[in-house]
């Protein structure tokens, strides 16, 4: 199996370039991994495909607004992006323009200075009054809503570009499984008796990114920090061990659980406090053994992305390939804004 057999033709027109109308108001398709059956059902009717003793794992990552234009001493414009945030400090940037180390840029009458040119296009950055990089940001950043959809953020995205149960800052991109989920929402999953978990991991530009290479073993992953509260650990534990359902809301929920798997079931009946914490750099494709996730709510992802090779790990890539088909002749709405799919 090659990274060319997840490579399909995404029609510009499928893509969708702004939210819903309404939060919640969009599609979902229900494919069952085991027959590749298909249903077609909406977003908000989610508490129907689930049961009592499931459990939902969200995301509660929190986007920062992360564009920023600064000006050089010379007077050049110079674009910045701050990458998500790992254990330290939100103090990476990617850049767009020649810096070198020492370089003193002026943002909202704020000096920088570059103290590291990192990696090609990629600088560590100070506040010269001491102040966090992370604080610029929020103050006088954009959000950074995806590139593919090909236009400037606007007021629509300071709420749309997040999920109504956000918290912790630190992601440069949304954990957009879950853009539409809504409080009536949950408690409809309430009633159902579907327990609701949260997790964090601060997502990254990479997960934009296609692959370049052809072969599997010779992409590098890029890696996202994650921290997992005990609590959700042992709910998991018990969901595991009672014969229900962990749901994972996202592919980035996905990354996190499994990259922490052996220590997640290790850690099943201690009875310490303290969260896990890690760096996701877990590349998932077909043939890998899933060990806490037994379904996945999602979104239709880009050609040649390491999400959709995690997304046919789990339904099967025949399975898989077929069901886009079908979201593509049916109208399906493409990406970060667009419709879902439930894979059970």
């Amino acid at each position: 199996m090659k990274v060319a057999d997840f490579d399909y033709e995404l029609p510009e027109e499928k893509i969708a370039k702004y939210p819903p109308l309404e939060r919640g108001s969009t599609r979902l398709l229900v494919l069952d991994s085991c027959s590749g059956a298909i249903e077609h059902e909406k977003y908000a009717g989610l508490d129907a495909f689930l049961r009592d003793g499931d459990l939902l794992v969200l995301n509660n990552t929190r986007v920062v607004r992360a564009r920023l234009f600064a000006t050089k001493q010379t007077g050049g414009r110079v674009e910045l992006m701050l990458l998500e945030k790992h254990q330290d400090e939100q103090n990476m940037v990617l850049y767009r323009g020649k810096l070198k180390k020492g370089d003193m840029l002026v943002a909202h009458l704020h000096a920088l200075r570059v103290e590291e040119i990192v990696d090609q296009g990629i600088a560590r950055i100070s506040v010269c009054d001491g102040g966090a990089l992370s604080d610029l940001f929020e103050h006088f950043g954009g959000v950074p809503i995806p590139p593919y959809l090909k236009r400037d953020a606007e007021e629509i995205d300071r709420e749309r570009y997040q999920t109504v149960f956000a918290e912790l800052p630190g992601s440069v991109a949304a954990p957009t499984a879950s853009l539409n989920m809504t409080q009536e929402l949950f408690e409809k999953l309430r009633r159902k008796g579907v327990d609701v978990v949260n997790l964090a991991l601060h997502v990254g530009l990479g997960t934009f990114l296609p692959i370049r290479v052809e072969a599997f073993e010779e992409h590098v992953m890029h890696r996202e920090f994650y921290l997992i509260p005990r609590q959700t650990v042992e709910k998991i534990c018990r969901v595991k061990t009672s014969g229900g359902r962990v749901i994972a809301v996202g592919t980035t929920v996905t990354r996190a659980l499994e990259h922490a798997s052996a220590r997640i079931l290790t850690f099943c009946g201690d009875t310490g406090n303290e969260p896990l914490t890690g760096e996701a750099d877990i590349f998932i494709y077909p043939g890998y053994k899933f060990r806490i996730i037994d379904g996945l709510l999602t979104n239709f992802h880009a050609p040649r992305s390491t999400v959709l090779m995690l997304t046919a790990a789990l339904s099967g890539s025949d399975n898989l390939r077929h069901a886009y088909k079908e979201a593509l002749d049916k109208g399906y709405n493409f990406l970060s804004y667009g419709d879902s799919m439930l894979i059970v």
